[in-house]
């Protein structure tokens, strides 16, 4: 049987995981939710340096999660939101696996309300 983790960190997918998994990387992804933006003006929003911020942006480029244009001598990037789409589907089943539990527990938490207050019931008729 192969290893999930070696096929996620194989494919596509795995590098998107591996670019999310950095807070500086999840943060900049934010910040290009609200539109393109120039690389220098991407720095300057970090308490890090530049080529730091470059690198991360490198990082985002090849997993996909940024693209890239040249306007005159500036680099502009844009959010590419497709590859969350296989973070997505991962996250599925685990979403699907909480709703039937938490559906379980709110059935076993009604259930145990319901005897609960049925025994005060009789106590308080006796």
């Amino acid at each position: 049987m192969r290893n999930r983790l070696a096929t996620y960190s194989a494919s596509s997918t795995g590098a998107t995981f591996q670019a999310l998994a950095d807070p500086t990387r999840r943060a900049v992804l934010d910040l290009l939710r609200r539109g393109a933006l120039p690389a220098g003006q991407i720095a300057r929003e970090f308490p890090v340096s530049r080529p730091a911020i470059s690198k991360h942006l490198r990082l985002l480029r090849r997993a996909r999660l940024v693209e890239e244009r040249r306007e005159g001598r500036h680099r502009l990037y844009r959010l590419n939101a497709e590859p969350l789409r296989g973070v997505e589907e991962w996250l599925e089943q685990y979403r699907a696996f909480w709703q039937t539990s938490l559906t379980r527990l709110k059935a076993f938490v009604e259930a145990e309300d319901e005897k609960e207050t049925s025994d005060s019931r009789k106590k308080r008729k006796k």
